[in-house]
């Protein structure tokens, strides 16, 4: 089922701390080759996604198959926190190939974060979970950015459970 509009030339950026379900809800709905996952990126520079110290190198890599695909008009699912300086150069390159955004808010409660976080493999500490969550946009806020459309990850996972 596919819960969200999604163009062949389409820019989808996941925005939420790690452990709200991002990755998995990327699996479920997009193909592999779709995805453009910063922790994918961090274990192909580094040969573990874990390693913090390979994140600039990572979000270099990101950039570039971000581009490529954007330059393409390739359905690119953004799979990364997107909470602190990334969110204005997807939204630029996008514009640059006159592509589509949309951004979907994983509004998902710090509690439910942490547990799900929890039990993961990759387990991220707790304070930092915690400040990523406090990053969190509004949907106003992201409308304000220039998204074209922005969806709450709980109105879509509710809309699957639903049929609707």
């Amino acid at each position: 089922m596919n819960l969200l509009p999604c163009p062949a030339d389409l820019l989808c950026a996941l925005i939420g701390p790690p452990g709200a379900g991002k990755s998995t809800f990327a699996r479920q709905h997009f193909k592999p080759t779709e995805i453009v996952s910063s922790d994918f990126c961090r274990a192909l520079v580094a040969d573990d996604e874990n390693d913090q110290s390979a994140t600039g190198d990572a979000f270099e890599v990101l950039h570039l198959i971000v581009d490529k695909r954007l330059a393409r008009g390739r359905l690119t699912v953004i799979d990364a926190t997107n909470l602190r300086d990334d969110r204005p150069w997807l939204l630029a390159r996008a514009r640059d190939w006159k592509r589509p955004t949309t951004a979907v808010l994983f509004d998902v409660s710090l509690v439910t974060v942490h547990a799900q976080n929890g039990g993961r493999d990759r387990v991220v500490p707790a304070h930092v979970v915690r400040e990523f969550h406090g990053l969190l946009p509004t949907v106003d806020q992201l409308h304000d950015e220039g998204w074209d459309a922005v969806h709450l990850f709980s109105t879509l996972t509710r809309r699957s459970r639903t049929g609707r």
